[in-house]
């Protein structure tokens, strides 16, 4: 029979690993909302020189306790993915090829076109008289990756802002 020693002054580890810490020490703690859904759990953002480091759940959240969906784990890797779009592809009408444009570019643009049919169909009167200051010519479908704050602030800008009657905001599947 062998025994084993109860107690031994050697570390089971390296000195190389009890001089490492964790990469979260000294990093700036920010406290947020998940932005898929409307169930607002909890996160940590971690920041670190202004660069994001990590993002965890909450464990002082009463919502999610520290845990995440797939989705809200994922936040971090969808902020800084090397792979993240940052240019557009815009093809001109008529055009048989495709050029890289700028996001600030394609916002522009758009915006452009929302006021042009905007402007193009806004209805400020009906035949009697009533004030409607309506647009029924464009729409609005929200995602369901944006939170109740994001959903009130579209339905502001969209209804009381631009007029525009058709708006809707997809549920959670």
């Amino acid at each position: 029979m062998f025994s084993l020693p109860i107690a031994s002054k050697r570390q089971p580890y390296s000195q190389q690993t009890s001089e490492k810490s964790s990469r979260l020490r000294g990093a700036t703690v920010t406290e947020s909302v998940c932005p898929y859904c409307a169930v607002g759990c909890g996160q940590l953002i971690y920041t670190k020189r202004g660069q994001l480091i990590d993002i965890e759940g909450d464990p002082r959240s009463p919502i999610n306790e520290g845990t995440l969906c797939p989705k809200g784990a994922n936040a971090f890797q969808l902020a800084v993915n090397p792979h993240r779009v940052t240019q557009v592809l815009y093809r001109a009408p008529y055009s048989d090829k495709w050029e890289t444009k700028s996001l600030d570019w394609a916002l522009d643009r758009i915006a452009h076109k929302v006021k042009a049919a905007r402007d193009a169909d806004f209805i400020t009167r009906n035949e009697s008289g009533q004030l409607l200051n309506h647009v029924k010519t464009i729409g609005t479908l929200g995602g369901a990756t944006i939170d109740n704050e994001e959903n009130y602030l579209i339905k502001k800008l969209f209804g009381a802002g631009l007029g525009v009657v058709s708006i809707e905001n997809q549920a959670r599947i």
